[in-house]
């Protein structure tokens, strides 16, 4: 058997024997039955149980609430009451008061007329003759059916307000209106930015198993040539120095697929964290990274078959901005409409009973209806109106200023994401080649140094260049991915906070310093927090405007 034959037959054994090692992550897949995992079906559990959407959720319902609270100011205010009292004790009790040696009543009682043409005196016993008859003593009895001291007092009443004018609830309508539209852009910008972290999220995943791939055949590599290497030594054509290069060599491959795995363990943990699946859970991707040939999901061909929209007017946050102006431009407006005077008409029926014992018939009662417009003007309020006007007018500044900001940096962000997007096709399309080429000439360099005409250095270097060409290939498949669906939904996306290059955030990379996903997300959530609470300042000062000033 030929040398070139021993080291045939020595790298067939390595790969065998190295197999099961590299395969344990495939082992475990049939044991435990991973969940197959698309990126469709990503997108659309994260549009289910997202927390970010969730919360935007919650901030349009809070919206749609304060609008109706501002609304209701201006419809009729209707109340119905029902009312019983007791009297255990009054001051009226003792007035009609009969006793057991009063007069007894008389038997001769018929209708009561009174005739003028008599004398003073006969007209006098007349009427005490009439109060024995109804059962009186006194005159005390006149006031049988007052409501003076009576023991049971039933009401029953509805009252209403209108307001004919005040011009302070008209402006809060329309501030109001402007948060409204503010929480639905909120609502759609959470939506775009779910769709950009999962899509992110998922590409990272797969990019990580991408590269785990491409170190565990960079170590099987390793120690194929390991093994050739010792074998030629043991026949004596290689030197002890070529041995320990391909030792180091493969031992350094061993740490590089050690971090690859860590790095993957991170971003499949991202992408179940996001979709909020149990993390011990064990998830298979089904849809490739694309870094043969672009390949996207059904939804997110669709969104990015549309021509994005790229006008700085039409991006979220200024829309936000916007609707920030107008609505502290009505908190402006309803703060000086507080000078103005206020009319309301209100109106009162009420039916009364007083029965001496039992439950009242219908019969019994009595109507009291009264209507009444009343008119509010300010005088004096210890100048708390001008101090409302100045906050709001501050406010109002501050917003323009902001918008003004929002518009500035809406432009630089648009132009980033275009610049991004070109660059990451031109990565794409000068990266075409490179893995074909790469792995031709490590395969000539193999067969070099079989043949024992070329020395282990150079097979080292092909196999670190075809080592980096498909690491580059992955990631720049991923970057073209993640460039071409931001820039399809910029319109919608909140600014970008982080400002640097379109690598952040994937595993494993080599540059310079690596950036931590989940880190990344925090600051992300900080960041839209933000913009929330800010754009929640106007729906803030008008639930305080409203408090306590319904009709």
């Amino acid at each position: 058997m030929t040398i070139p034959q021993r080291l045939a037959l020595v790298a067939t054994l390595a790969s065998a024997l190295l197999a099961p090692r590299d395969d344990a992550r495939a082992q475990q897949s049939v044991a435990g039955a991973p969940r197959a995992l698309s990126l469709d079906d990503a997108l659309r559990i994260a549009d289910l149980q997202g927390s970010d959407i969730a919360v935007a959720r919650a901030g349009v319902q809070r919206a749609n609430g304060q609008q109706v609270q501002a609304r209701s100011q201006l419809l009729p205010q209707i109340y119905g009451s029902a009312n019983y009292t007791r009297t255990l004790k009054s001051q009226y009790s003792g007035i009609g008061a009969t006793t057991d040696s009063g007069p007894p009543k008389p038997t001769n009682c018929g209708r009561f007329s009174a005739h003028p043409a008599l004398p003073l005196a006969t007209r006098v016993d007349s009427i005490d003759h009439q109060l024995l008859c109804s059962g009186g003593s006194s005159i005390g009895s006149l006031f049988a059916n007052l409501p003076f001291g009576q023991r049971n007092n039933y009401t029953l009443g509805i009252s209403g307000t209108q307001t004919i004018f005040d011009a302070r609830v008209f402006e809060l309508v329309k501030a109001t209106g402007a948060v409204k539209r503010t929480a639905d852009v909120a609502l759609t910008s959470a939506r775009a930015q779910v769709i950009v972290d999962v899509a992110s999220a998922y590409y990272d995943a797969a990019l990580s198993d991408r590269l785990v791939s491409i170190a565990q055949a960079t170590l099987a590599q390793a120690d194929t040539t390991l093994a050739q290497t010792q074998l030629a030594r043991t026949v004596g054509s290689t030197a002890e120095f070529d041995l320990l290069r391909a030792q180091v060599t493969r031992d350094n491959a061993r740490p590089m697929l050690i971090q690859r795995r860590a790095d993957r363990d991170v971003a499949y943990m991202r992408i179940k964290q996001l979709l909020n699946l149990p993390l011990d859970e064990s998830v298979a991707l089904t849809t490739s990274l694309g870094d043969d040939a672009p390949v996207e999901s059904g939804r997110l061909a669709s969104i990015t078959a549309v021509r994005p929209d790229t006008a700085t007017g039409a991006r979220a946050p200024v829309r936000q901005a916007i609707e920030g102006v107008t609505a502290q431009e009505a908190n402006f407006g309803a703060a000086r409409a507080q000078r103005y005077p206020a009319i309301t008409l209100s109106s009162q029926y009420g039916r009364v009973a007083y029965p001496s014992g039992g439950l009242p018939g219908w019969s019994d009662f009595l109507s009291n209806w009264t209507v009444g417009v009343g008119l509010q003007i300010p005088l004096f309020t210890g100048f708390r109106i001008s101090g409302d006007e100045q906050v709001a007018s501050a406010n109002l500044a501050e917003a323009r200023a902001r918008l003004q900001q929002t518009r500035e940096l809406a432009a630089l962000d648009t132009r980033n994401s275009i610049s991004r997007m070109n660059a990451a096709q031109a990565q794409w399309e000068a990266s075409k080649g490179t893995v074909e080429q790469a792995s031709r000439a490590y395969q000539i360099a193999t067969v070099r140094y079989k043949e024992g005409i070329s020395t282990q250095t150079e097979i080292t270097d092909s196999r670190i260049l075809m080592q980096a060409a498909q690491a580059n290939r992955a990631q720049a498949a991923r970057d073209l991915q993640i460039a071409r669906l931001r820039l399809a939904l910029i319109r919608d996306l909140p600014l970008s906070t982080l400002g640097g290059s379109s690598q952040q955030g994937v595993p494993g990379q080599q540059s310079g310093s690596q950036t931590n996903p989940l880190a990344q997300q925090q600051l992300q959530q900080q960041q839209r927090q933000g913009q929330q609470q800010q754009s929640g300042q106007a729906g803030a000062t008008i639930l305080t405007s409203t408090t306590g000033t319904t009709p």
